[in-house]
């Protein structure tokens, strides 16, 4: 099934039934009265999370979404009868704004949350409810309400504890294949990830985080390099960031500190929070440098890099490093949860790494 985390739909709820003015007729009951019916209420519209479903390529196509109107009253007491409501089914993390307000109407954060998004009209009064001691044979009713109408922007934003973030063919796809059931492409060419793939890392029986990978950013995404900043949204919701660095460039005149410091740039540019989401740093790739050099490479690395914070030197493919590192993740996670709030120090690396860039 094809990624689509972006739509716009147009929803309209239907109109409620109008009223009606209706008198009792019948054989040997002169001057029966009004027994005009209400109309019913139109259909309303509304959405629900669902974790089964992971895109939202069912509203790419089907854009216009539109409830049933109430049925008008009839005479002899008989009430329209109410349309049925609607129900669209929306991957869990799905953002729902007012295209032209941009005012947020729901975040579906919760599997089964569910949400109004246009509320149907509601039914006009038969001249029944006119009636009184002074107006006996009333001929008033009114119609019934339209429903709402409204343009929505759909923007999912996948629901993971840990992203991972890092330049293309920094091993990313690798790692997640590492340490869990996920199977993203792998290749050895740039932009092999074309699309946010989730993985389930299990740590011990009862224990268990969830990784998102995707794609990779390069310096000047934020003026559309590379496929962007476009699936960058899928990190703001995440609790911690692994910065991954390849440390076997193939090009032996890259410049890692420069590409480091380029990608902590783009964070900036795009989201201040996201930026100053806690990150550590994964070097990875480093069975390819020679035994004897590894460890002095990797810290000449982090002193020009004026890193402070969590670092981990791994290797992917062949899983070296891969399990203290999903421990460690374990660990912060249980005792950061998602209800306590980060703690913003303004002197924190996020400065550090960009003063020394």
């Amino acid at each position: 099934m094809k990624f689509i985390d972006e739509a716009i739909i147009q929803v309209l709820a239907g109109k409620g039934g109008n009223g009606v003015a209706s008198f009792r007729r019948e054989k040997y009951i002169p001057r029966g009265g009004p027994n005009g019916g209400d109309g019913g209420r139109g259909g309303s519209i509304y959405a629900i999370a669902d974790r089964n479903i992971n895109t939202l390529v069912d509203y790419r196509f089907a854009r216009i979404h539109r409830a049933r109107n109430g049925e008008n009253g009839q005479g002899s007491d008989r009430y329209g009868k109410s349309a049925e409501d609607i129900v669209l089914r929306m991957p869990v993390g799905t953002l729902i704004k007012d295209l032209n307000s941009g005012e947020t109407i729901a975040d579906l954060v919760h599997d089964q949350q569910k949400v109004l998004l246009a509320k149907g009209g509601t039914g006009g009064l038969g001249n029944l409810h006119f009636k009184s001691s002074t107006n006996r044979a009333p001929r008033q009713f009114t119609y019934g309400e339209p429903g709402q109408e409204l343009e929505l922007k759909l923007e999912l934003k996948i629901l993971a504890d840990v992203g991972l973030l890092g330049m293309p063919n920094a091993g990313k796809s690798t790692l997640i294949r590492a340490v869990s059931a996920a199977r993203p492409k792998v290749a050895d060419y740039p932009f092999t990830t074309l699309q946010p793939n989730l993985g389930v890392v299990r740590v011990d029986h009862n224990r268990s985080f969830v990784m998102a990978d995707i794609p990779g950013l390069i310096e000047g995404a934020a003026e559309g390099v590379g496929l962007g900043h476009r699936f960058l949204k899928h990190l703001t919701r995440t609790r911690l960031l692994l910065h991954v660095v390849d440390m076997s460039p193939l090009n032996e005149e890259t410049d890692l500190v420069h590409e480091a410091c380029a990608l902590v740039e783009e964070l900036r540019k795009y989201d201040q929070s996201l930026h100053q989401k806690p990150r550590w740093l994964v070097l990875n790739k480093t069975d390819m440098i020679p035994a004897d050099q590894r460890d002095r490479i990797c810290q000449e690395f982090i002193q020009k890099l004026n890193w402070q914070e969590q670092y981990f030197i791994i290797s992917a493919l062949t899983g070296e490093g891969c399990q203290p590192l999903t421990y460690a993740i374990m660990d912060y996670l249980e005792h950061h949860l998602p209800s306590e709030p980060e703690p913003q120090d303004p002197e924190n690396s996020d400065n550090e790494l960009l003063n020394s860039c």
